[in-house]
């Protein structure tokens, strides 16, 4: 299974740190391209199971064509162990905030549990965690974390000791305005690759050798 969590994409409450930079509307209607990318994504990698965890009931969330379930809890650790102690077998938790994780990484998280690893983690360039993959499941994992310090990745590490477990490459986050022209560069070079692939495929259908 996969959860995606998510906030709710209300504007002055959804990507606050890109307010300043684009206005809560917009960084609103960013927050939802991402979440739909992040659902995309999961639903790409064909590990089982799709499910959308968000902070709040909202229409947007009915639009994903997966199940949606409210989060609970006090504190983002314990609504993530909440999450994951519900899941039957392994469980992958991604958020909405990676928009270079691609199907690729969560079908190595996967095939690294059903091998018999406890845990997986793919780290964050800020210190966070773009996805943690699990088997064994323990409130110890998420207690305790300062969510949104430089430290989650290794405090979690430092709570996996004694477990088997793996990282996965390192990613980024668009969190920042810093990160809005990494992820329109990210966006570009996508669009580029599609158009190339469209183009082959054209000329193969028609036979052409794509010489001048």
């Amino acid at each position: 299974m996969i959860i995606v969590f998510a906030r709710a994409p209300v504007p002055g409450r959804a990507k606050t740190r890109l307010i300043p930079k684009l206005g809560a509307a917009r960084a609103a209607r960013l927050h939802r391209r991402l979440t739909r990318e992040a659902v995309s994504t999961a639903l790409a990698a064909r590990c089982g199971p799709v499910e959308v965890h968000g902070t709040a009931r909202h229409s947007f969330f009915a639009s994903l064509g997966v199940p949606f379930r409210l989060q609970r809890g006090r504190n983002l650790g314990e609504r993530m162990y909440r999450a994951v102690s519900r899941a039957l077998g392994p469980v992958i938790v991604i958020g909405t905030d990676c928009p270079a994780l691609a199907p690729a990484d969560l079908r190595r998280a996967a095939r690294a549990l059903k091998s018999g690893y406890d845990a997986v983690l793919a780290p964050a360039e800020d210190g966070g965690y773009a996805l943690i993959g699990l088997r064994r499941k323990s409130f110890a994992f998420f207690e305790g974390i300062d969510w949104g310090g430089p430290r989650v990745y290794s405090d979690t590490a430092r709570r996996l000791a004694g477990y088997r477990w793996r990282a996965l490459r390192r990613m980024w986050d668009v969190d920042r305005p810093a990160d809005l022209e990494r992820l329109r560069a990210l966006r570009f070079a996508s669009a580029s690759r599609r158009g190339a692939a469209r183009w082959r495929g054209s000329r193969a259908r028609s036979g052409g050798s794509g010489r001048t």
